[in-house]
């Protein structure tokens, strides 16, 4: 029997990528300012606590389509 083929043309390789890419941005930069500031690893986990939400909605926008 063969998979049920979707509409979208994402796929889970599609989301993994930006739940990564986010969440490495995100830590990315709080790094950066937290090394402004003195601290790049405060600001590297700052970076991350807030790249998680961040990237779940960005890929709720990509499949969702994002027009709002």
């Amino acid at each position: 029997m063969a998979a049920a083929e979707t509409n979208s043309p994402h796929s889970l390789a599609t989301a993994s990528g930006l739940l990564l890419g986010t969440t490495g941005a995100a830590m990315a930069v709080g790094a950066l300012i937290g090394a402004a500031f003195g601290s790049w690893e405060i600001g590297l986990l700052v970076g991350a606590l807030a790249g998680i939400p961040l990237s779940i909605a960005v890929v709720y926008r990509v499949y969702t389509g994002g027009t709002q």
